[in-house]
């Protein structure tokens, strides 16, 4: 078995794709780099990306090292599907600097979220393959996924936003496994995965080292990872009388705290995504027994957002990891003008697994998350934080 403790970065002899982003105005960006591992249109494909958030740091080093692992399996011919890994795939955002930080969540100027309005995949096909599919589940997959890829080339692109977000979609759409690498404020490792892949993702979660699993179905905005799962359950909802599986296997990995970068733990997440392609037949090597699930899968709807009751600085009460009661004070927000003193209380039983690294909050500002194990009430609408 390859050593996956001595892999360092090296040349990417692999296969890598330079795509060029249009210029807004004046403005010019780096290109949207892909690396390509393994053989082409043969076995699984496996698309991962990291930095859609692009001041979500952690993912960028753990698939730079990750292709390094991966380039040594293809020198030895090990691999056996297609892996596409994008370690930088918003350089616009990386190009939004401000007062010394990166501000890479949204467009400067429209506001636009990164990692939101991805097309209706579903939509877009539908009338396309209505006559052509049958009952063949696989040649159903295959039509499907033809059907995607060439809606997707032609998505309207005004701009560099959309060029960038149709250049992604359309190369992961036809994928079986599609990885969104993301990173919370301040947070233990966590997974949004689509309710239709559960517990089929249980071997990802374990070799993730999950501490908290949020399922999902449409959570609002269209999200990358949902934009490439939902569409399989939207077609079997159009096609009931048509066998078609629910073909991609997309989740939203999140690599704990946006400043988390580190040697240890980015070889660490590294070998684990390495260890689940393996499990799923695109790496020929033993990744051994699965480790043992941390923590249960509950629905996003579950999931308590933590909002802040007033303005002031946020004291948390609550670390990481600690499991809470509904009532419980999970941090106070104190007003340095008088001194007062607000409250603020988890409204479920759970675990405390994400908080916000500016201790400044005003009036319903998220300050947390806790995932709970019974639907919130007041859980509806667009179900992500902004």
């Amino acid at each position: 078995m390859l050593d996956l403790n001595t892999v360092t970065p090296t040349s990417y002899t692999v296969r890598r794709e330079v795509h060029e982003l249009p210029r807004d105005g004046a403005k010019a960006y780096p290109p949207v780099e892909f690396l390509r591992f393994g053989p082409q249109g043969e076995g699984p494909k496996a698309y991962l990306q990291a930095g859609l958030h692009a001041d979500e740091l952690p993912g960028m080093l753990v698939l730079t090292k990750l292709a390094a692992i991966l380039e040594q399996y293809a020198e030895q011919g090990r691999l056996l599907g297609e892996i596409v890994l994008v370690p930088t795939c918003n350089p616009i955002g990386l190009s939004q600097t401000e007062g010394g930080y990166l501000m890479g969540r949204v467009e400067r100027g429209s506001d636009r979220n990164f990692n939101r309005g991805y097309p209706e995949l579903a939509e877009l096909i539908k009338d396309k393959i209505a006559s052509k599919l049958g009952d063949d589940p696989a040649e159903n997959v295959a039509i499907i996924r033809k059907a995607m890829r060439k809606a997707t080339s032609k998505l309207d692109a005004p701009d560099a936003f959309k060029a960038m977000q149709r250049l992604l979609i359309h190369e992961a759409c036809d994928a079986d496994i599609v990885l969104d690498i993301h990173a919370d404020n301040e947070a233990h490792m966590h997974l949004y995965v689509d309710v239709e892949n559960w517990p089929n993702a249980q071997d990802l979660a374990a070799d993730i080292d999950a501490r908290a699993i949020l399922l999902g179905d449409e959570s609002g905005g269209n999200p990358f990872d949902e934009a490439c799962g939902h569409a399989w359950s939207a077609l079997r909802a159009t096609f009931p009388d048509h066998d078609i599986p629910h073909a991609c296997l997309s989740a939203t990995v999140e690599l704990r705290s946006n400043n988390d970068v580190s040697h240890n733990a980015a070889d660490h997440d590294a070998r684990a995504l390495a260890r689940f392609l393996m499990r799923r037949g695109l790496i020929d090597d033993e990744p051994g027994s699965r480790p043992r699930l941390l923590c249960d899968a509950y629905p996003i709807r579950a999931m308590q957002q933590v909002r802040s009751p007033a303005e002031g600085l946020v004291v948390y009460k609550a670390r990481l990891g600690d499991t809470v009661r509904e009532g419980d004070v999970l941090a106070q927000i104190i007003s340095p003008r008088n001194g007062e003193v607000a409250d603020v209380l988890a409204t479920t039983d759970g675990v405390m697994f994400a908080r916000h690294d500016q201790r400044w909050a005003w009036p319903d500002k998220v300050i947390g998350k806790v995932a709970g194990r019974e639907i919130l009430p007041e859980r509806t609408g667009n179900l992500l934080t902004d």
